[in-house]
């Protein structure tokens, strides 16, 4: 396959260039960056920019590499042989991402994994999995699926797919090939990759990817830190105390260093790259927006009233969270009222022994 122009981008040091794909390959000095054109990343890290659709690949550590700009944060771990990619961004931006991890490495793309079905992470499947590789199981079957395998957890199939009778909610090209219905899945390449489920959070089929070896986490919209407050989607199975949940589970895999900053790096849904604090603020910041929408719950508050009462306020003037306040606070209220009608209906003595 013929590599965009895009690929030709250089670095320039010191009056002198080294390709792309050296510098992320870590055959120059690491702290190399362009703070011109780069974003956020941790210290020592590498970053270019291809200026074909503007994405940028960003060395984060160990074996993985993150690319935004392609809609959801894409996390691709350069394994021993073969290539994985945590979400594939939207459809327009395919062949860009394609672009940029051809920049990084030439081993063949195995693995592709969705976080949720969203169409900012699952938009590229079709294509990326197009260019890679099936795992060779010689098998002889002749309708066996071509190209990368896309893992998920079985409820992002059974959503995109809809029951019979009933249209899909996306084209049976991204789907998922490959399904784990547990709460995790283990897959080794080139260091053991977990893929963990989170249920009940953002939707019914969210997934976080740790790289165990590489020491980092790929959360999906679990965490999307300054970027918006949490996106429940109740229809899909999301609710708060799912949510709160998944951010504890979360936590409880990373690893702080030096007063929490470093140690094990967070790419988030949307968003720079975090570490440990990262999470624990935000966890806390949506910990206390829950209470004080459940206790104006309890008061009979109407959803207008509590609007009205600004339980965000104090976060709303960080990063951009503010554009979603009111789709936060309506999916909190609506999933914290069901709860408050089940307790009122409970008989008395309920529960009791």
């Amino acid at each position: 396959m013929a590599i965009a122009v895009a690929l030709a981008l250089l670095f320039v040091v010191g009056g002198g260039s080294v390709s792309a794909r050296q510098a992320a390959g870590g055959r120059v000095d690491p702290s190399i960056h362009l703070d011109s054109t780069c974003g956020q990343f941790p210290p020592g890290g590498v970053c270019m920019r291809l200026e074909n659709g503007k994405v940028e690949l960003l060395h984060v550590q160990g074996n993985v590499y993150m690319i935004a700009g392609a809609g959801g944060n894409i996390a691709v771990q350069v394994g021993d042989q073969s290539v994985m990619v945590v979400n594939t961004g939207v459809a327009r931006m395919s062949d860009t991402v394609i672009s940029a991890i051809h920049a990084l490495t030439d081993k063949p793309i195995f693995y592709i994994v969705a976080t949720n079905m969203d169409e900012d992470y699952t938009g590229g499947n079709a294509k990326l999995a197009k260019v890679g590789w099936t795992m060779p199981t010689g098998s002889t079957v002749p309708d066996e699926p071509e190209g990368a395998a896309i893992l998920a957890h079985l409820n992002v199939l059974n959503r995109m797919s809809a029951p019979a009778g009933q249209k899909a909610l996306a084209a049976e090209d991204t789907w998922p090939t490959d399904t784990y219905d547990k709460d995790d899945w283990k897959i080794y390449n080139g260091e053991s990759v977990y893929l963990i489920h989170v249920p009940a959070a953002h939707t019914d089929g969210d997934s976080v990817v740790l790289f165990r070896g590489s020491d980092v986490v790929s959360t999906g919209d679990l965490f999307n830190p300054m970027v918006s407050y949490p996106v429940i989607d109740d229809k899909k199975g999301g609710s708060i105390d799912g949510f709160v949940k998944g951010l504890n589970q979360l936590i409880d895999m990373l690893v702080g260093k030096e007063n929490e900053e470093a140690g094990t790096y967070v790419i988030p849904g949307h968003g720079a790259i975090c570490d440990r604090n990262d999470v624990v603020n935000y966890r806390d910041m949506v910990t206390v927006i829950r209470a004080r929408i459940a206790s104006m719950v309890e008061e009979g508050m109407t959803l207008d009233q509590v609007k009205a009462a600004k339980p965000t306020l104090d976060y709303d003037g960080l990063g951009t969270y503010g554009a979603t306040k009111d789709m936060f606070i309506e999916a909190v209220y609506r999933d914290l009222s069901k709860t408050q009608i089940k307790k009122a209906k409970k008989p008395a003595g309920a529960g009791s022994r």
